[in-house]
């Protein structure tokens, strides 16, 4: 019995050192976790002739990159900017074709967040939160629109929703949006101390907290990486949602291919515009 005792306490002593060591890493890991720059460096599509390169500096000297895509027809009405935030693994060239091919009458802005080459400076999310409004500000005084619609994905909602909280926007589309940054590392690691250990913070149910801004809001049945869940309280908060669209049988990344997708979002415009 003895033996047994020192062999569990040996035991219990080898677990909790595990388990320290696998905290500490998680925390001295996190923001590599979060904003992942080595998955998207490098890997912009080829880009349409027409692609129109910007530039603008923020108040710390960091240089942030973007991209403009004019339309690819004509627009009936006032002019139509579609300013888009991806998720954590997007490369901001991607995301400008996507919505230049779901959006053709609207200009498509999008910009490589800071630290995403080649954008200068180090990733944060109180960085990518700061850096948002000095894009939209660059976007009226270089590209000019009467209106101005914010797409966010996964994270990119998060910043997309800040947004509208600091400036007039004519409408929101939330993709696969979370309630916030600590609620969905909870709900991912339970058994890690979040709270005190989370340097990063995003909260899209309080930014969205008394806006009036017209948004739509699409989810994927089957997300793992965003559980539904983590979107409830984000419905909650909206109080202007002019669209609420589930995807059926979709996940967190094989949502974007898929035609019911693309026909919400082009719902998703016409609703707010």
């Amino acid at each position: 019995m003895r033996d047994t005792g020192k062999w569990l306490f040996k035991l219990a002593r080898i677990l909790a050192v595990a388990y320290v060591a696998t905290v500490a890493l998680m925390f001295a890991l996190q923001t590599q976790l979060l904003f992942p720059t080595y998955m998207v460096s490098g890997s912009e599509p080829p880009m349409p002739a027409s692609t129109i390169r910007l530039e603008v500096a923020t108040p710390n000297g960091e240089s942030l990159r973007g991209v403009h895509l004019p339309p690819a027809r004509e627009r009936s009405r006032e002019r139509l900017v579609v300013l888009g935030f991806g998720g954590n693994a997007w490369n901001a060239g991607s995301l400008a074709v996507f919505l230049h091919q779901l959006f053709p009458e609207a200009e498509v802005v999008t910009f490589h967040y800071r630290g995403y080459e080649p954008s200068s400076g180090s990733p944060s999310a109180a960085a990518l939160l700061a850096d948002t409004p000095v894009v939209y500000d660059h976007v009226l005084e270089a590209v000019g629109a009467e209106r101005v619609v914010a797409v966010g994905i996964s994270i990119g909602a998060s910043i997309a929703a800040e947004l509208a909280a600091q400036r007039p926007l004519a409408g929101l589309i939330l993709v696969t949006p979370f309630d916030s940054l600590e609620a969905l590392a909870r709900d991912h690691y339970p058994w890690v101390p979040v709270g005190w250990l989370l340097r990063h913070h995003m909260s899209t149910v309080e930014s969205l907290r008394g806006l009036a801004t017209p948004t739509a809001l699409i989810t994927a049945e089957r997300d793992t990486v965003v559980p539904p869940r983590r979107t409830v309280a984000v419905r909650r908060a909206i109080s202007s949602l002019v669209l609420d669209r589930t995807i059926k049988g979709a996940g967190h990344n094989d949502l974007f291919g898929r035609p019911d997708f693309r026909e919400a979002m082009t719902e998703a415009l016409a609703r707010i515009d």
